[in-house]
């Protein structure tokens, strides 16, 4: 086709084989479009495509992914506002005809349906990192570390220490928005272990969001470049030993743990063992 469509925070290009959108930059779009920038969206990858009525004198023409094609999609499970999803594009209502002729056009084009064995539109690329309420989650490609805030973690994160999970040993994750009670990011482990705390602020394995923490442009874009690492990567090499850390942030977390020894929240045992811990990394 080799045609462009311009509409409301997007311009989508068609291709014989795909659909490349760019997605503006700009104090009206949805901070979610700014941070993906643009996406190729393979039509091996879609579904389906409707053209619908949208709101105050708008259409919308929206392509439906495949399930198992995107894990951006995948991981937001549902949970986007309309005006933040990113398969939609609203155009004015007056360029309806137009639009329906590249609906019709899109439709003809499509020679493939039902769930896929792998993902077909690329995640964003790591690094990638976001400040949560309890802590900051880091992934490089291959390891997902999350480093706790001596002002919001729990205790029994605290106890539990800085986390670090290579992808090889995660089956996938779990994103529950930030714009909805109890947000936040959960990895889930390859393999079944000892039972896990139902809360996510109590489980070393996730990451709590909360007013101004973790945002969906930052949060979705990471559980889906985690997401995809976990589910097309092998083995992953050893993680190399970390590098030292600042004496003085140290000093801070030693000064913490005093604080929950003396309230009774570590006992005498945990609260020297994480101590050598930190002391070991100077």
């Amino acid at each position: 086709m080799g045609d462009v469509l311009a509409g409301f925070h997007a311009v989508w290009e068609f291709e014989s084989d795909s659909v490349l959108i760019r997605y503006e930059r700009g104090i009206r779009t949805p901070k979610l479009f700014q941070a993906l920038g643009e996406r190729r969206i393979p039509l091996s990858a879609v579904e389906e495509v409707t053209l619908t009525p949208g709101k105050r004198g708008t259409v919308a023409l929206r392509l439906r992914p495949r399930v198992g094609a995107d894990p951006l999609w995948e991981a937001a499970a549902g949970q986007l506002r309309e005006s933040s999803d990113p398969y939609r594009l609203a155009l004015p209502a007056e360029r309806s005809t137009l639009a329906e002729y590249y609906a019709d056009e899109l439709k003809g084009l499509l020679t493939e349906s039902g769930p896929t064995d792998r993902y077909l539109v690329a995640a964003p690329e790591a690094p990638l990192q976001f400040k949560a309420y309890d802590g900051k989650a880091s992934f490089d490609g291959t390891t997902v570390q999350f480093r706790w805030s001596w002002t919001g973690a729990s205790s029994a994160k605290w106890k539990a220490g800085d986390q670090s999970f290579a992808v090889a040993g995660l089956s996938g994750v779990e994103w529950r928005s930030p714009e909805v009670f109890e947000g936040h990011l959960r990895l889930l482990p390859r393999e079944g272990g000892s039972a896990r705390p139902a809360q996510p602020d109590q489980d070393p394995a996730s990451v709590v969001f909360g007013l101004g923490y973790g945002p969906v442009h930052e949060s979705l874009p990471f559980a889906a470049a985690v997401l995809e690492a976990v589910r097309t990567r092998g083995p992953v090499p050893a993680v190399p030993a970390p590098a030292r850390r600042d004496p003085a942030d140290i000093a801070e977390r030693i000064r913490h743990l005093g604080e929950l020894h003396q309230a009774g929240l570590l006992t005498d045992e945990e609260f020297s063992s994480k101590k050598a811990e930190l002391l070991a990394e100077m």
